[in-house]
């Protein structure tokens, strides 16, 4: 592409006489609007070539040239001027640097320049450099800039990593050509050659601290498409280090070299492409420098690069999909050449290897702590000897050598339906389940060198699977692989302190092989659609006979992915105290080792999802239901126990607790009016705590208890009032306004009109409110609305108030509403699935008083920005609902109240 700048600027060659004497400030208005037209034109040309298809790199070249024509333009026109001023005249060179040095300029990317000059005339270079800066800084261009002498390069790049990174890249645009080889000689002899290894250590420990900052994966939720694993960022690393290593100053000399092939480095040259293509993208579309792959810019690039829905499968999550496909190359291409230039020569490595390397077998030897095969061959003779290289890597505790992952990657094509039914082959493969030193490490390598995708097509089904929202921050296949770590975590005692029943019953487990498969295919129907469980749990069976699983551990396997989502649907949103429920929930597991492995399945899933998806709250909630499951299967008795019996025993343990403090016909008063269901959920002597506040609402309108669970993370907050219509949905309200996030609520109203409510809360971060003032407010609150001084509508309205603040965009889903009339006995269950806001459980809770159903039982559960609400309801006299139309008009009402 040409860029004809003349026809925007004045014609200052011609000029004569006192026009042609005007100095470059007088001229500076039209050069400014010359400027911005040049820039502008040519800028909507190139967004053009990008709307129809253009590749990045040419986009990205096309960038440069541009910037490159017009800062040339201007900067030889200042020093002109500044030269027909009578100042002294000596070597100075602008220079390109860093990215803009590259000729990697994307439509906002910093323009980074340098002014290198001889050291003699600094004043007469500062009056150049701020012209031209003032200039571009006016047409709102982000320019960086430094000035310096070649002594100034060699001791600021001596001191800084990222000086010296910088000038790696430097361009000459404009000046003395002899003053910048000057400074290529100064870069060669006294900048790399003298620090070489130093800096090829210091720029991997520079991508390690990166990873840190921007996700230390390549499957992040909304990756940075500069900063993250995978990204530009990784291939300018791997060029730096070859750089330093090599003295070159362009990839395709590594061709000479012999360090690359021509393939390695045109798919180095695509891998740019495809991501400058995508941060061109960004960049037009936001109007200004952006790199991050949000969820807004993700459905824009979708529809930009042509994706589609296509059935349950969302054009977001297909162009996602790709995306970390390519990022998984960028990140194995880039670390390889980074290996490559930080080891040995590999000839050199060869000599000395021949006389210290070990042979462990099948051809593969150790040297340096790597697994190496010197005879590639082996491979194709045997391909069964692609699974015995991570067996062999994993049993001797040593790394595998760049040259056999490229090895293997080479050979994937090996990987057929024989090879995954080779006996040799699935006896390797559990012997690296099996193996003490842990498969999660060695699965993510398979992983990574997509050999595992090869081995177990099914699994391939997920590669890179994207689920578009907030809860899942990464990908499906790698929340499988974490899911395996962290069940290695409790295998190897990680959580012994904080988790000993999880800890003893994975080591208790019988087949940790099963247990870690399960765990790995738990969400291998996802490539699948909808029902996702159900259609990985119909894969099993395949999968198994091509392993040589016996038949009962095929079906074990296959009842851990059919149900792997049932036990955390059961404990987070039913009724733990329902005796009918837990018999069931136990019925479905029919053996103890059954429930063993699902309640470690349900421990990892979650876990994997994110840092801050397992809680103390969820974690109590698991295990109550585990072992009130465990206690029915032990008994092996699936019979109710006689209710009227067990609630005898309540009443005479909590009489003979409180018959020396409170009258005896007082407290038998308060028992007699509480429900069967609040005597059996609770143990003696909390059920002895609840009269003693219920005996005392006496002289009191509202008493309120707080006790912090500080083990838990969470506080139970205990309301103590007479029943008044809507009272839940008024204590929802109050603890909304006052920004306090309920994590479960056990309601209980005896027949003589005292209600006791008991609510678990936290902050919305997750943490105990210690704040006394706070709980302060909250009791003066609840005293205002309860007694009708403020209506609870008006405070909820104050906490909504909006915020000046810009939403961050997030993937939305339709709000639903489900009703259950089986799984309880006494109650018609009601599930809500909608998005978060302030206030939310209040609308809901409101909506239920405004229908006429009382709120037996409530459970609450958020997931980042999804809330899924549980709520056990009744009628106003006490019975089910199963009228069709009244259960309809309850659906509708809520959803009106949701969205």
């Amino acid at each position: 592409m040409e860029f004809n700048i003349d026809r925007y600027f004045p014609d200052t060659s011609q000029e004569t006489g006192d026009a042609g004497r005007a100095s470059f400030e007088e001229k500076r208005p039209l050069y400014l609007a010359a400027s911005k037209h040049f820039l502008n034109h040519y800028r909507e040309e190139i967004r053009e070539m990008h709307n129809a298809g253009t590749q990045g790199s040419v986009v990205v070249r096309n960038l440069t040239a541009m910037t490159d024509t017009l800062v040339r333009k201007l900067f030889r026109s200042i020093t002109r001027d500044v030269a027909q001023r009578g100042r002294v005249r000596e070597p100075l060179t602008l220079t390109a640097i860093g990215g803009y040095g590259r000729g990697e300029l994307n439509p906002y990317s910093d323009i980074d320049l340098m002014f290198l000059y001889g050291g003699k005339d600094q004043a007469r270079v500062e009056d150049i450099a701020q012209k031209l800066l003032y200039f571009l800084w006016d047409m709102r261009l982000d320019v960086g800039y430094s000035v310096r002498t070649l002594q100034d390069c060699v001791e600021m790049a001596a001191s800084d990593l990222t000086v010296r990174t910088a000038l790696l890249d430097a361009r000459v645009l404009a000046g003395s050509r002899l003053l910048f080889k000057d400074f290529e000689k100064v870069m060669l002899t006294q900048i790399l050659s003298k620090r070489s290894d130093s800096f090829i250590k210091e720029k991997v420990a520079e991508l390690g601290k990166r990873r840190e900052k921007y996700g230390s994966s390549v499957y992040l939720l909304e990756p940075n498409v500069k900063e993250s694993e995978g990204g530009l960022r990784d291939l300018h690393t791997a060029l730096w280090v070859a750089k330093i290593k090599y003295k070159i100053s362009d990839i395709r000399e590594l061709i000479v070299k012999g360090v690359m092939t021509e393939e390695e480095v045109s798919v180095y040259g695509e891998a740019l492409s495809y991501l400058w293509r995508i941060r061109n993208e960004l960049h037009f579309h936001a109007g200004r420098k952006n790199d991050q792959l949000t969820f807004d810019a993700q459905i824009n690039l979708a529809g930009f690069f042509g994706y589609k829905d296509v059935g349950k499968s969302l054009a977001v999550e297909e162009f996602m999909r790709d995306y970390y496909l390519h990022a998984t190359r960028v990140e194995h291409l880039s670390s390889s050449l980074i290996t490559k230039c930080s080891q040995r020569e590999e000839r050199a490595l060869k000599i000395i290897g021949y006389f210290v390397r070990r042979h462990v077998g099948e051809g593969f030897y150790i040297i340096k702590g790597e697994l190496v095969i010197p005879d590639e061959s082996v491979i194709h003779k045997e391909p069964a000897r692609l699974m015995k290289i991570f067996e062999y890597a994993q049993k001797h505790g040593v790394a595998i050598s760049v040259t056999v992952k490229s090895l293997i990657r080479k050979n994937l094509h090996l990987i057929n339906d024989k090879f995954r039914r080779n006996k040799d082959v699935n006896q390797s493969f559990f012997a690296i389940l099996r193996s003490e030193k842990g498969a999660s490490e060695t699965l993510q390598l398979m992983h990574h060198l997509e050999f595992l995708n090869r081995f177990i097509p099914e699994f391939g089904n997920i590669y890179c699977k994207v689920q578009h929202d907030l809860y899942h921050i990464y990908t499906v296949d790698t929340h499988s692989l974490f899911a395996v770590e962290e069940i290695e975590k409790l295998l190897r005692g990680d959580h012994a302190e904080d988790l000993p029943l999880l800890t003893r019953l994975a080591r208790e487990v019988d087949k940790r092989e099963l247990l870690i498969l399960g765990v790995l295919f738990h969400d291998i129907g996802k490539g699948e659609g909808g029902g996702h469980a159900d259609k990985g749990a119909d894969m099993i069976p395949t999968i198994a006979r091509r392993m040589g699983l016996c038949k009962e551990d095929s079906e074990r396997l296959e009842f851990m992915v059919r149900s792997h989502l049932l036990m955390a649907h059961i404990a987070q949103r039913r009724d733990l105290h329902d005796d009918k429920m837990i018999i069931q929930f136990a019925r479905q597991m029919e053996k103890s080792e059954n429930l063993k492995m699902l309640y470690l399945l349900s421990y990892a899933d979650i876990r994997a999802v994110g840092t801050d998806v397992w809680t103390e709250w969820k974690a109590m909630l698991l295990q109550e239901l585990y072992e009130k499951s465990f206690n029915v299967l032990e008994r092996g008795d699936f019979r109710l126990e006689a209710r009227s019996e067990r609630v005898k025993k309540v009443k005479r343990n909590v009489l003979e607790l409180l018959g020396d403090e409170y009258p005896v016909a007082a407290v038998k008063e308060e028992l007699k009016a509480m429900t069967n269901r609040h005597l059996l959920s609770n143990a003696p002597q909390v059920i002895a705590e609840h009269v003693k506040l219920l005996l005392a609402l006496e002289h009191e309108k509202i008493i309120t208890r707080l006790d912090h669970e500080s083990d838990g993370g969470y506080s139970n907050f205990t309301i103590c009032t007479l029943d008044v219509p809507g009272l839940f949905s008024m204590i929802t309200g109050v603890m909304a306004a006052n920004g306090i996030n309920i994590l479960g609520a056990q309601i209980h109203t005896s027949s003589n009109g005292k209600a006791l409510d008991i609510l678990q809360v936290n902050s919305p971060q997750g943490f105990i409110i210690t704040d006394v003032g706070r709980w302060k407010r909250v009791n003066e609150d609840l005293r205002q609305v309860l007694t009708g001084k403020t209506p609870v509508a008006s405070l909820v309205a104050k906490r909504q108030r909006p915020t000046l603040l810009a939403e961050k965009a997030k993937p939305r889903f339709s709000a639903r509403v489900e009703i259950d009339n089986e799984v309880s006995s006494d109650y018609t269950v009601i599930d809500i699935y909608t998005h978060d806001k302030v206030g939310i459980l209040y609308q809901i809770t409101s909506t239920l008083t405004e229908l006429g159903l009382y709120i037996g039982v409530s459970k609450i559960s958020t997931k980042v920005d999804q809330v899924a609400d549980v709520f056990y309801v009744k009628d106003i006299f006490g019975h089910k609902i199963t009228n069709p139309e009244r259960l309809e008009e309850i659906r509708e009402r809520l959803l009106k109240a949701v969205e």
